[in-house]
């Protein structure tokens, strides 16, 4: 499974910013898929997730109401809608994957998530 995310970008405080990930290599419909971040000198932490079907997400509390995971499965991309940004959201996004079946719960936790993107940088500015 390969991950490539893409989007990120200098944004000020208040904006909005949607970051994608384009997957391959995989049966897309078949994989839960989720976002991570991490700020420098801090650990990564979750975001938000999206199982296979679309139909089920998962927010971290800090994020729900701002960032809104979707997935488009003919185009095998996973999205990260973000608004009312904030300079605490200054981080390295990464998407993640992780091959399910459709009883298989959206973790927050990273070593529940088998692979990997190289991560896309978010900077807000205040």
């Amino acid at each position: 499974v390969q991950l490539q995310a893409s989007g990120g970008g200098l944004v000020q405080s208040g904006g909005s910013l949607k970051l994608s990930c384009a997957v391959s290599r995989a049966t897309f419909s078949r994989l839960n898929l989720a976002w991570f971040r991490q700020a420098p000198g801090k650990e990564r932490e979750f975001v938000a997730a999206i199982n296979r079907g679309g139909g089920s997400t998962y927010h971290a509390d800090s994020e729900r109401g701002r960032f809104t995971i979707s997935r488009d499965n003919d185009k095998k991309t996973l999205y990260l809608q973000m608004s009312s940004l904030r300079p605490e959201d200054t981080a390295v996004y990464y998407c993640t994957a992780k091959r399910a079946i459709i009883t298989t719960p959206l973790g927050s936790h990273r070593d529940e998530w088998d692979y990997w993107g190289q991560g896309t940088l978010v900077t807000v500015s205040s």
